[in-house]
Order: C-alpha cells, then sequence, then structure tokens
C-alpha cells in the first residue's frame, strides 16, 4: 500500500492489523487534510476559510449504542449499572470485519497526546476514513513534537469507520452504530456515525478508567487560572455556561472541557476545544466567534449561505448541536503548557429552570461531593421534543455517559483532593430567577460575572452569609454590584406560595435521585441532601 508522512517504520498499521489499504496518509496537517476532504466531497470551504462539514443523520453521540468489553480487568471495576458490556467473542468479530472492510480503502493516520502532563501523558494513534476526522481529531488533542513521531508507540488506538455498518447478531451491536471499547487491549472502534465527538469523548472514556487507579481525578470541566496562580475549575451540563464562564480575558485558560487533577496539580487531557455554535455572536462570545473565521477550524453542521459562504450561527435548521473544533492556540489567553497548579476553587454549575436555587452558595466539602453525585442541571421547554416544562436533569459526576467506574469512586477521590488542598467549592446557577421558565427571567450574566469574579479572588469570603432554607448551604447576604433580591431567591418571586410548591418539587427530586449513591457514601454526605426546613 502507498503510504506517506512521518511515522514509526517499526510500528506501524500493520501492528493494529490493518493491511491491502490503498493508501494511508500519516500525520498530514491541516492544508494537506483540507485538499484531501475537498477532493473527496466531504466539505466546503466558509468564506473566512474555515472547513464545512456535515455529519448525516448523527449531529449527536449515541451514548446508547457504546459498549464495553466485559472481562477479567472490567468485570469488577466498571459500573455495569450504567455501562452496556459486550462480550470478547463480539468485540474480536467486529474488530475482524472493520479491518477486511479498510482493505482496499484510503485511511488517515494521527499519532496524538491525551493530556498535558507528561507524567499521565497516553499516546493515541487514530485511524480514520474521512479526512476531515482526521483534521477534527488532530485539532481535539495534544500534536507531539514532530521529532517524537518516528519513535512514536500507541497506548491506546482508534479506528474510525462511519460506512462499516454494525450487526445486532454479528456484533452484539443495538443499531447499525457502535462504539465498542476494549480497555484490556487499548482498542476502540467506532462504526456507523459520522458524528467525530465520539473519537473525542472515546479517549475521555478511557482516561476515566485507566487515570483513577492512579490517584489522578479525571473530570469534565472547564479549567481556567489568574495572574496569581489561582486556578478554578467549573464543572458543568451543556448550558449551564462551562466554555462561557472560563473564558475569561483576565484569567488563563487551560481548556474548555476534560482535565485531570494529578500529583502535580490540574492538566488538560486536549489540545483544542469543541465548543457549541449555536446562537454564537462576536458581541457575547468574541474569543469563540474569532475561531469560526481561521483556517484550521472544522465546523459542524453549521448552515452556511449558499452564495456567501458565510455561517449563520442562529440558523439550528440541521441541529442546534452545530460545533466548531480547532486548536487551543487558536484563543489567545489560553495556556501554552496546559497545566496549572492545584485548584483554589471548584465551581459546580447549575441552569435551574425552576427559578428556585441563588445565584451562588458556598458548599461544605460533604455538600460539594452530594452534588458531585447529583450533577443537577434542568432542561426547558421547547428544548426537546416532548419537554413542556422544567425538566431536572441528574448526569452524575457532570458526565455519566463517560464515567465506566461507579460514581462513588469519583466521588470520594474528588473529596480526598479537595480536603488535601483546602479547596473552596461553590455552586452558581446561571438558570432562572423571579420564577420558573416562562415566567422568571434568565440570571443576568454580568450578576453572574460578578459573583464568580469574587468568589475566585477571595473577596467573597469576607461576605456575610445566611444557611439556605432548602439546600442548607451558604449564600451571601449581599455582594457590591449585585441586585440584592437575586442572593434571596424566594423574594424574587411576586407568588410566595409558587416558590415554596416549586422548591419543594425540586428538592424531593434530589433526594429520589441520590437514592442510589446513599450506600456507596460516608453519613455526611447523606445528611448533606437538601430538605425543606420550617
Amino acid at each position: 500500500m502507498s503510504e506517506t508522512g512521518l511515522r514509526n517504520p517499526s510500528f506501524g498499521a500493520d501492528a493494529f492489523g490493518l493491511k491491502w489499504l490503498s493508501a494511508l496518509y500519516w500525520n498530514d496537517g491541516a492544508p494537506a487534510l483540507y485538499e484531501q476532504a475537498l477532493r473527496r466531497g466531504e466539505g466546503v470551504l466558509t468564506a473566512d476559510g474555515a472547513l464545512s462539514v456535515e455529519t448525516g443523520s448523527h449531529t449527536g453521540r449515541s451514548p446508547q449504542d457504546k459498549f464495553i468489553v466485559r472481562d477479567a480487568l472490567t468485570e469488577d471495576q466498571v459500573w455495569w449499572d450504567n455501562n452496556k458490556p459486550l462480550s470478547r467473542a463480539h468485540f474480536d468479530r467486529l474488530y475482524e470485519d472493520m479491518l477486511a472492510h479498510a482493505a482496499n480503502r484510503e485511511l488517515f493516520a494521527q499519532d496524538l497526546h491525551a493530556g498535558a502532563d507528561k507524567a499521565e501523558q497516553v499516546n493515541v494513534r487514530v485511524f480514520t476514513e474521512k479526512a476531515w476526522h482526521s483534521l477534527f481529531i488532530r485539532n481535539l488533542l495534544i500534536r507531539p513534537e514532530t521529532a517524537a513521531l518516528a519513535g512514536f508507540v500507541p497506548k491506546l488506538t482508534i479506528l474510525d469507520m462511519p460506512s462499516f455498518k454494525a450487526s445486532a447478531d454479528r456484533h452484539g451491536a443495538r443499531t447499525e452504530t457502535m462504539i465498542a471499547c476494549d480497555f484490556t487491549r487499548g482498542i476502540v472502534l467506532i462504526a456507523g456515525t459520522s458524528y467525530a465527538g465520539e473519537m473525542k469523548k472515546a479517549v475521555f472514556t478511557y482516561l476515566n478508567f485507566t487515570l483513577p487507579a492512579k490517584g489522578v481525578m479525571p473530570m469534565h470541566c472547564s479549567a481556567n487560572v489568574g495572574p496569581e496562580g489561582d486556578t478554578a475549575v467549573f464543572f458543568g451540563l451543556s448550558g449551564t455556561g462551562k466554555t462561557t464562564l472560563s473564558a475569561d480575558p483576565g484569567r488563563t485558560l487551560i481548556g474548555d472541557d476534560e482535565h485531570g487533577w494529578g500529583e502535580a496539580g490540574i492538566f488538560n487531557f486536549e489540545g483544542g476545544c469543541y465548543a457549541k455554535t449555536i446562537k454564537l455572536s462576536a458581541e457575547a462570545e468574541p474569543e469563540i466567534f474569532a475561531t469560526t473565521k481561521r483556517f484550521g477550524t472544522v465546523l459542524e453542521n453549521v448552515v452556511l449561505d449558499p452564495v456567501t459562504r458565510r455561517p449563520d450561527f442562529d440558523n439550528g435548521s440541521k441541529t442546534e448541536n452545530t460545533r466548531a473544533a480547532y486548536p487551543l492556540d487558536f484563543i489567545s489567553n489560553a495556556s501554552a503548557t496546559g497545566c496549572a497548579g492545584h485548584p483554589k476553587a471548584i465551581v459546580m454549575l447549575t441552569a435551574d429552570a425552576f427559578g428556585v436555587m441563588p445565584p451562588i452558595a458556598r458548599l461544605t466539602p460533604a455538600q460539594a461531593m452530594y452534588h458531585f453525585l447529583s450533577g443537577y442541571t434542568a432542561k426547558v421547554a421547547g428544548t426537546e421534543k416532548g419537554v413542556t416544562e422544567p425538566q431536572a436533569t441528574f448526569s452524575t459526576c457532570f458526565g455519566a455517559p463517560f464515567m465506566p467506574r461507579h460514581p462513588a469512586e469519583y466521588g470520594n477521590l474528588l473529596r480526598q483532593l479537595i480536603a488535601e488542598h483546602g479547596v473552596t467549592c461553590w455552586l452558581v446557577n446561571t438558570g432562572w430567577t423571579g420564577g420558573a421558565y416562562g415566567t422568571g427571567r434568565r440570571m443576568p450574566i454580568k450578576a453572574t460575572r460578578t459573583l464568580l469574579t469574587a468568589a475566585l479572588d477571595g473577596s467573597l469570603e469576607g461576605a456575610r452569609f445566611y444557611t439556605d432554607r432548602n439546600f442548607g448551604f451558604q449564600v451571601p447576604t449581599d455582594v457590591a454590584g449585585v441586585e440584592p433580591h437575586l442572593l434571596h431567591p424566594r423574594k424574587t418571586w411576586q407568588d410566595k406560595a409558587g416558590y415554596d410548591a416549586q422548591a419543594a418539587k425540586l428538592v424531593a427530586m434530589f433526594v429520589k435521585n441520590f437514592g442510589k449513591f446513599e450506600s456507596h457514601v460516608d453519613k455526611d454526605v447523606v445528611d448533606a441532601a437538601p430538605g425543606m426546613v420550617a
């Protein structure tokens, strides 16, 4: 087969079992991958030089089609209540069939790193069927120095082939789409989907399995660091402001989505960002908006004007999950190392559509573990078919689909690190106030930023606090520059009885959801549960 590009000649594609390819392109950069993607009809250029692509019928991840091989390594370590098992025989047939499917095809290979901390870094090799997928993963992971490619040996290998259709009988699949993870051999097979985010999250899932055993905490979070070296971590589900709030011009961005917390401090797993672009504007998010005008950025499912080729970020006709994938150095204040010291503050973000929670609250370590395991936010009416009123969403550890181990394992590790490094924990509500969604208003972003700044620079520690009667956490009574009533949610409601009813409803949801964790945590964490106080 024809092979081009820099690679390790003694550990090539044949080491993985790939043979008889028509061509294999190793470690191409953006210019070459642009040319290939355009030649193959995979995408088009925007007016500003980004590569615009579509992902077909899959415009998001397929969590129900993700499987983990159940073997001696994973049997007692994987949280099988949350993860789908796959037999060794089914995985091996899928592996063999995908290798055979690759024969006489062109593939693209990228040798990359996951983890900016060299002590914890994992070598990842990714074979893709699509040129733009190769550019995507090159943007998202950490690109090695050129000299390192000659001796590169992967710890994790991903084979990504959208054109291969999995089978229920032969491969144990649920549909024609399948993401199959073999932690023992360090292999992930992705079939039947063109959604590139599956590759990124497959790496994250692998790290979520391997790192806790080494005492390293994997986290679905953004992170930044202030001028005084004060590191902050932001947990939050989609739509809570994790990317927006960590992109602070006064602080250095470490990363926007995936990090580890190890012996030396915080480190980014990635070398790029995968930002949502729906409703993106230069006014609200100038740094992210600017990346969409850069050569090398991949725009996913963004509608273009057919004449001018300019993106219409307000158009969600293809999907609300429009995305931009770009290298981290496209952000002007991004960290050059991807590493920072141990965090001074942990921020857990929620978008409470019930209008019950205050805009900020200080958590005890037990409360922090409770809310970390709960992973609460809320969907609002109109975001999904059938959602006509606010609905609570609980995604444990703020990332249940990527957590192979039991949540208590991550929660206990986080609690241990919080205690060891004296971290202050905050819960920040970016959702609604003065009423539930549809009646109240969205929490003012200016107030959120003011409170967050005060929390991160330490000035909020000197404020007076009261105990919230529903959740038991500490809330500042007043903060300069913030409307006084915002800090007292009940006062923002005209209908006080309505507030009490919504609060009782939300408290009951928390208690019911946490029932499955109670036998796995200490009593003080169970006691940190919310409860109405007379």
